[in-house]
C-alpha cells in the first residue's frame, strides 16, 4: 500500500472531466442557436458568439486540468504516449482513445478559430461542424470510460445534456419541423431513454472487493498540526490492488484522549464509501471501525514508524470484518 498526501488529484480528474462535458454541451447548444433563428433584440448575435467563444476556452481549460490530473494520479498510471496517442492506453483503450481524439480535435478546431480571418470562410464553416463530432466522441468517452458513469445523478446529467443538443439540433436543421411537436418528442425520448440505458444495459458494475481480510504494507507520511496539548493528525493511504482503496483518518488528539475523530474508506472505481470513527490511538498507530452502505462493518488497524530517510513513514494496515 502506498500512502498519498494528496488524494484530491483523483477527485480533480473526475470533477474536471464531468465539468468539461457539461460546458462542452452548453457550447454546442449555444452554437446551434447561431443560425439566425434565435437572434432578437434581447439576444443579439454578437452576445451569443461571445458566450460561445468563452465557453470554448473554458472547455479547453477544464480538459487541461482533466489530463494533468490523470497524468499525476497513481491509480491508473498513463505514460506520455498513452496520453497523446489514441487507443494506446491499457485502461479501456477504445473508449479512452475516443476521449483523446475528442481533445485533440478540439485543439485543432481552436487553431482554426484563431486564424479564422485568414482562412477561406467556406473551409472554416465546414471545419466548424467537427464540433458536433467532438461532442459525440466526448459523450461516448464519458459514458463508457468514466468511473462514475453508473451513478444515477450522472445518468440524469447525460440525459439532460444529450436531450438539449438533440432538441436544438432538430430545431436548427429541421427547417420545416422546428415548430412542430417533433422537437419536444425528441427531447422527451432522449431525456428518459438515455438514463435508462446507462443504468440498465450500459451500466458499469465494477468488480466487488471482499475487503474482509486485507493486510498491506504502507509507505507515506502523517501530517501533524498543533501543540503538545492538542494536535490534529491526518493520515491518508491508498492500496493499488485489487481495487484502489483510499483511507483517510482525521484525529483531534489531546493528552491521553481522542476528542474528535473521523475515518473514511473509499473503494475506487466503485465509489463505495465506508464511514466511521477512530476508536484508539497509541503512539504510532490507530484503530477504528466503519460501516459500508450495505450495512457491513470493517475494523481497521494501522501502525507505522519513520522511514530511514526521515521523510515519511513505513508500516502495516489491516482490515477485517
Amino acid at each position: 500500500m502506498h500512502v498519498s498526501s494528496n488524494p484530491a488529484i483523483w477527485y480533480a480528474a473526475r470533477a474536471s472531466g464531468v465539468a468539461a462535458y457539461v460546458v462542452l454541451s452548453l457550447v454546442v447548444m449555444f452554437g446551434l442557436t447561431l443560425g439566425g433563428k434565435a437572434q432578437n433584440r434581447r439576444w443579439p448575435r454578437f452576445s451569443v458568439e461571445d458566450i460561445h467563444r468563452f465557453g470554448g476556452l473554458l472547455v479547453g481549460s477544464l480538459i487541461g486540468v482533466h489530463v494533468l490530473a490523470i497524468a499525476a494520479d497513481a491509480f491508473l498510471p498513463f505514460s506520455l504516449v498513452q496520453l497523446l496517442v489514441p487507443f494506446t492506453s491499457t485502461y479501456r483503450p477504445f473508449w479512452t482513445g475516443l476521449g483523446i481524439a475528442a481533445a485533440e480535435t478540439l485543439l485543432a478546431l481552436a487553431i482554426t478559430n484563431h486564424y479564422r480571418k485568414r482562412l477561406n470562410y467556406s473551409f472554416w464553416r465546414k471545419a466548424h461542424y467537427f464540433n458536433f463530432g467532438v461532442w459525440g466522441l466526448a459523450s461516448a468517452h464519458g459514458l463508457m470510460a468514466g468511473t462514475d458513469r453508473g451513478a444515477v445523478w450522472l445518468a440524469i446529467l447525460y440525459g439532460v445534456s444529450v436531450a438539449g443538443v438533440v432538441m436544438l439540433g432538430v430545431w436548427r436543421f429541421g427547417r420545416h419541423v422546428f415548430r412542430s411537436p417533433r422537437v419536444a418528442t425528441a427531447g422527451a425520448v432522449t431525456v428518459v431513454a438515455l438514463p435508462l440505458l446507462i443504468l440498465g444495459p450500459l451500466r458499469h458494475s465494477p468488480p466487488a472487493w471482499n475487503a474482509a481480510n486485507v493486510s498491506e504494507s504502507l509507505t507515506g507520511s502523517v501530517i501533524r498540526n498543533g501543540t503538545n496539548e492538542q494536535q490534529i493528525v491526518s493520515f491518508v493511504g491508498q492500496s493499488p490492488k485489487p481495487q484502489k482503496l483510499l483511507v483517510r483518518a482525521d484525529l483531534l488528539v489531546a493528552p491521553g484522549a481522542l476528542e474528535r475523530t473521523s475515518l473514511q474508506l473509499e473503494y475506487l472505481p466503485s465509489g463505495d464509501v465506508c464511514r466511521g470513527r477512530v476508536t484508539n490511538v497509541a503512539g504510532e498507530s490507530f484503530s477504528g471501525t466503519c460501516r459500508l452502505p450495505n450495512g457491513e462493518h470493517r475494523t481497521i488497524q494501522a501502525n507505522w514508524v519513520p522511514n530511514a530517510e526521515g521523510t515519511g513513514v513505513v508500516g502495516q494496515i489491516n482490515l477485517s470484518a
